[in-house]
C-alpha cells in the first residue's frame, strides 16, 4: 500500500512507488519499490467496476490509437489478480485502443490491491489523468463516500484535493436529471453548475440551463442572473424578512447533511438563531430512505 507521503493524490506514479498487499482499510502500508511490468493476454483483463468514467472521446480514442501503432505503448496498465485473470484498475483508454488496434496481449503493472485502494486508484487516474467531466466526478466521490462511509475530509487526504471542492463537486447532484445531462455533454460548463447549485428552484435551474444553451452565457453573466433571481426570492416561511447570511460553520454542516443524507439539503437562516433546515426528496421511496437514515442518526 502507500505510505502517508505517497498519498493518491500525488497520482498514480505514487501509488506505483508504494506498493504492498492491500489489507488496510485506509491503502496505506510501507512503500516498496515499484513492481516491474509484465505482458498478459488482453482477454483475460476484465474491466473496473469502480471506474467512474461513464464516456470515452471518439476522437481521444483515435489519436491513442495511432499512438499505440507508431510509439507502442508508453505506459503499461495497472492490473490486480482476480479469479480468472486480472481486473483493470487503471488505463482503460489504454485498454479499449490496444483492442481496437488488434492486440491480443498488453503490458502490465500487477499489484495486490483491495476493493477500496482499486477504487481510489481509479478516482485518482481519472482526476489527474484524463480530467472526468464534474458529474462524472461528483458521481465517483458520491458512491466512494457512500460504500465507505468516510467523510469527505477523509476522502481530500487520500486524494490530495480540498474538502471544499469535493463537497462543491458532490453539490452538483442535487441538480435536476436534465441539467446534469447537460453538464456530461459539456453544453454547459461546471462554472455554470456551480451557479445553478444555489438556486433552490429546480425549475429555475432548467430554464436557466436551457438559456445558457441557448445564448451562449458566460459564467459571470450566469453568476450575476443567479444572485439577481436569489435577491428576489422570498423565504416562504417568511416573505417579508431578509435571510440571514450563512456563516462558514452552517455551510460546513449544510454539506455534511447532504453527504449523510445523500439529498439536498437547504439551511435557511432567518436570523442568528432562527431557521430552518429543509430536505428535499423526490419521491415516496427517496422520502423513506431519507426518514430511514434520520431514525438511525437519532
Amino acid at each position: 500500500m502507500i505510505t502517508e507521503k505517497r498519498r493518491l493524490g500525488r497520482g498514480l506514479d505514487a501509488l506505483l512507488g508504494g506498493i504492498s498487499s492491500q489489507t488496510s482499510s485506509d491503502a496505506e502500508s510501507a512503500a516498496l519499490a515499484a513492481p516491474a511490468p509484465t505482458t498478459v493476454p488482453i482477454d483475460r483483463i476484465t474491466t473496473c467496476p469502480f471506474q467512474p468514467r461513464r464516456d470515452f472521446d471518439a476522437d481521444e480514442l483515435a489519436a491513442l490509437k495511432q499512438s499505440l501503432a507508431t510509439h507502442g505503448l508508453l505506459q503499461p496498465v495497472l492490473v490486480r489478480p482476480v479469479e480468472d485473470g486480472y481486473q483493470l484498475i487503471a488505463g482503460e483508454r489504454r485498454l479499449r485502443a490496444a483492442r481496437e488496434v488488434g492486440w491480443t496481449e498488453i503490458p502490465v503493472h500487477v499489484v495486490d490491491f483491495n476493493d477500496q485502494a482499486t477504487f481510489e486508484a481509479a478516482l485518482v487516474e481519472n482526476l489527474q489523468r484524463s480530467d472526468l467531466n464534474p458529474i462524472e466526478k461528483a458521481q465517483g466521490f458520491h458512491d466512494y463516500l457512500q460504500r465507505y462511509q468516510l467523510t469527505q475530509e477523509e476522502l481530500a487526504r487520500k486524494i490530495g484535493l480540498d474538502r471544499s471542492t469535493i463537497a462543491n463537486l458532490i453539490r452538483l447532484l442535487e441538480l435536476p436529471a436534465t441539467v446534469q445531462e447537460a453538464v456530461r455533454l459539456g453544453q454547459v460548463s461546471g462554472g455554470h453548475a456551480r451557479a445553478l447549485v444555489t438556486l433552490d428552484d429546480p425549475a429555475r435551474q432548467e430554464g436557466l440551463c436551457r438559456e445558457i444553451i441557448a445564448k451562449g452565457l458566460s459564467v459571470p453573466q450566469v453568476d450575476a442572473m443567479v444572485k439577481e433571481a436569489r435577491a428576489t426570492t422570498p423565504d416562504p416561511a417568511s416573505p417579508s424578512q431578509p435571510a440571514a447570511a450563512k456563516t462558514a460553520h452552517v455551510q460546513q454542516i449544510e454539506d455534511d447533511l447532504r453527504q449523510r443524507l445523500a439529498t439536498r439539503v437547504a439551511i435557511r437562516l432567518r436570523s442568528a438563531e432562527k431557521g430552518q433546515i429543509v430536505i428535499h426528496f423526490e419521491n415516496n421511496d427517496e422520502f423513506e430512505r431519507v426518514i430511514d437514515s434520520l431514525r438511525r442518526a437519532a
